[in-house]
């Protein structure tokens, strides 16, 4: 018995499919939630949303936002939202860089929380890019 899994953002619908289990990166840590799970309103922090669909494991990274579960359904209404194969590696690393300079500049703790929240997206962004490179098996020694 499948679980539907909705992920959606201001711009676009990301992922619409039924899937296994849903494990997020909660507020207060991961959420693992299989089919008929007791419902649940959470705030989500930047991280990655792993999903798996029939022994598959599809990863699509989020910079926050709510996740709501009712009956058979998961919705997650996200800041951004991206699969691995939509970020552009390059960018998120000179997006992290920038932050980072911006959290040595912060002139007000408003400026300071800004520059960290966009350390975490990053971070997070990076995170989901580098797992969907293909790993090389290293051969025994």
């Amino acid at each position: 018995m499948p679980i539907r899994l909705e992920i959606v953002t201001v711009e676009r619908q990301v992922y619409a499919e039924d899937v296994d289990i849903v494990v997020a990166p909660g507020i207060d840590g991961e959420l693992g939630i299989l089919p008929r799970h007791a419902p649940l309103l959470t705030v989500l922090r930047p991280g990655e949303i792993m999903v798996r669909q029939d022994g598959e494991e599809s990863i699509i990274a989020v910079s926050g936002g709510f996740l709501e579960v009712l009956g058979d359904r998961v919705i997650v209404l996200a800041d951004t939202a991206e699969r691995a194969d939509e970020i552009d590696i390059e960018r998120a690393e000179e997006a992290l860089k920038r932050a980072e300079e911006r959290v040595s500049s912060a002139v007000s703790d408003v400026d300071l929380e800004r520059a960290l929240a966009s350390i975490r997206r990053s971070q997070a962004r990076i995170k989901v890019a580098r797992r969907r490179r293909p790993r090389r098996a290293t051969p025994p020694a």
